[in-house]
Parts: C-alpha cells; sequence; structure tokens
C-alpha cells in the first residue's frame, strides 16, 4: 500500500506531511499568509484539492497541496467547500452569512445560490462560536454519491437542510437531525446513508433515506457536544463520532473527548488509542474510499493516529500537523 499524504488545515495556512525514505516526513507550510478554513479533494482526481479561506477566497492545487493558485470568490468568508463526485468541475461553497456558492467551471465564475436565502424561518440563526457578529455560516456541505441533484447542507447553528434540485430550492430544517452542525457526510457510495455530528439533540444523528428523514444516534454516549463524524467505506452501518462535554472542553487541553464505533445496530462502543476521556479532541475522522477498516483520526493538537482494524488498534504517525481545525485530507497520490 502506498504512503499517503497528510494536509491540514488549521488558522494559518495548510500544513502538509510528505513521506520519505526511511519512515521519514517533511512537513511542509503553504499559503501562510491566509486563514485556511477548509479543505476538500476531488473525488474522481485525489491530487486535485482545493481550500476555502476567510477573505481571500477558493484556492486550487493540482499537485497534491504541493502549489496553489487563487480560484475566485473572493469576499465571503468561506467555511465549507465540496466538489462534486458527478461533474468534477462543480464546486461548492458554504460561507459565513449563512450562503452557498457554486462555480461549474473549477473556479473561474461563481454565482451565489440564492434559493439557500429563501430558507424558511432562517431569520433566527445565529453562531455561539464567532462573537461579536455571531453571524451562522454554513459549516458542512454534502452532494449525494448517487444523485447528482441531493446536497445537504449544515448551519451551525441552524440546522440541516436538503435540496432535490441541485441547490435552486431547499426545505426546512429535517426534522431528527441537529441544529448545531459540525460535521455533515453522506456515506461514499452508499446515497442513503447519512451522518452528522453537532452541539445539541445528543451529539450525533444519521439518516437511512438520503437525508430524508433522521433520527438522533445518543444512546451510550458519555457526552453529549458532537464534534466530527465518519463511515466506513464499504459497510455503512459502520459509523465513527468524536463527542466532549462542551465546546470549552472540546478545544482546550483538557478535553475530555470520546470516539465510538457504531456497527449495524449494535450501539456504540469506545474506540481509541488511550483509555477515555482523550486528551486531546479528534476534530477531523477520514475512512478511504476502497479501503474498508482504515481510519484516520486527525487531533486539535496536531497529531494523527491510524487503525486499519476499525478502530481496534491504533499507531500513531511519526509527525505533528501543528493543530487540525475540522478539515484533513489523507490523499494517496497514485
Amino acid at each position: 500500500m502506498n504512503t499517503p499524504i497528510f494536509l491540514s488545515a488549521y488558522d494559518r495556512g495548510v500544513t502538509r506531511a510528505v513521506p520519505g525514505g526511511k519512515d521519514t516526513w517533511t512537513i511542509e507550510r503553504h499559503l501562510n499568509d491566509l486563514q485556511v478554513t477548509c479543505l476538500a479533494a476531488d473525488p474522481a482526481n485525489p491530487r486535485r484539492l482545493i481550500a476555502g479561506t476567510r477573505q481571500r477566497g477558493v484556492w486550487l492545487s493540482e499537485d497534491c497541496g504541493a502549489s496553489w493558485r487563487a480560484s475566485g470568490l473572493v469576499g465571503p468568508g468561506v467555511k465549507s467547500l465540496a466538489i462534486s463526485p458527478h461533474n468534477p468541475g462543480l464546486w461548492l461553497a458554504g460561507a459565513k452569512g449563512a450562503l452557498v456558492y457554486r462555480t461549474e467551471d473549477s473556479g473561474r465564475t461563481w454565482e451565489e445560490m440564492d434559493g439557500f436565502r429563501r430558507i424558511p424561518n432562517r431569520w433566527w440563526w445565529f453562531s455561539p462560536a464567532e462573537p461579536p457578529d455571531r453571524r451562522p455560516y454554513v459549516f458542512a456541505l454534502a452532494p449525494s454519491p448517487t444523485d447528482p441533484n441531493v446536497l445537504l447542507a449544515g448551519v451551525e447553528f441552524g440546522g440541516v437542510v436538503r435540496s432535490e434540485d441541485g441547490g435552486r430550492t431547499w426545505s426546512r430544517h429535517r426534522r431528527g437531525a441537529l441544529r448545531d452542525c459540525h460535521s455533515l457526510k453522506f456515506h461514499s457510495t452508499n446515497g442513503d446513508w447519512a451522518y452528522e455530528a453537532g452541539g445539541t439533540g445528543g451529539g450525533a444523528a444519521f439518516s437511512r433515506d438520503g437525508g430524508r428523514t433522521w433520527q438522533k444516534a445518543r444512546r451510550g454516549l458519555a457526552k453529549n457536544y458532537g464534534v466530527v463524524c465518519a463511515a466506513d467505506p464499504e459497510r455503512p452501518e459502520v459509523w465513527y463520532v468524536c463527542v466532549a462535554p462542551s465546546p470549552f472542553k472540546a478545544f482546550s487541553k483538557d478535553s475530555q473527548a470520546y470516539l465510538y464505533r457504531a456497527s449495524g445496530g449494535a450501539g456504540w462502543e469506545p474506540i481509541g488509542w488511550v483509555s477515555h476521556p482523550l486528551p486531546a479532541t479528534p476534530t477531523a475522522l477520514v475512512t478511504l474510499p476502497g479501503k474498508p477498516g482504515q481510519l484516520y483520526a486527525g487531533l486539535y493538537n496536531g497529531e494523527v493516529w491510524h487503525s486499519a482494524n476499525y478502530g481496534d488498534t491504533w499507531r500513531q504517525m511519526p509527525f505533528n500537523l501543528g493543530g487540525i481545525w475540522f478539515s484533513m485530507l489523507v490523499i494517496d497520490p497514485v
């Protein structure tokens, strides 16, 4: 198996860990003058990556993050990105103010999806995480892997909404989903399954009908502040969630975080490399298409841990990314 390249976003720039010979790694810093908020990879070409920033728009790399160039959307504070699995030129960007933008030409021209402004009851959305203005933002965008017209969007703090027409119109908040959305994902190949981690309603929720209906999955979780989630690429009923007591604990030196695995209705079971609670919070969970059982956990303090057996055993990767804020990519360059 090829050794992957790791990239993370944390405040300033992008950190890149590149494997060398004899278990050595090179740590690189890119876009150091930018406040990078999020990363996304092209499902059809993992060498092709995009990065979102607070004020300087979207940036594109076509060489696994070794070099970058500006790709439009300057102005709005970009908070989330996604590349369509059906059309590599179609990118989505979620922004502060709870706005969604799209490009169909790989960033050359952008347009706002103004149907998002017409979602019922959005007037009360707000973000407790970013005073003083407390404007809400789209923290997660998830295109369906099987239906090019279906999109999910998660707002902190507002809810989870769904579009069935490529983003022209959107539903109200989906009942059963968590309103304080931190992580929202479709399964990589099964468009029926979707997953969420959030700060209200117990910490975790899932859907088995493409995001139409949701149910909370809090039973068995020690804490109820959901941080991040992921699902196994082969078995959609196997998924993972990190929870913490509160945002104050999750992003502190005494995180008291927990990492769990659910397996086909068997309930949550704790997994981790040390006894719970964990000393640092996993803020990114990554699974790899075509590689069942593989799970990477990126921690708030920059550590990366890897399991090859669904979280039963772990090894720490021999590098530190300096900090990880909800965005970590694990890229096989071949």
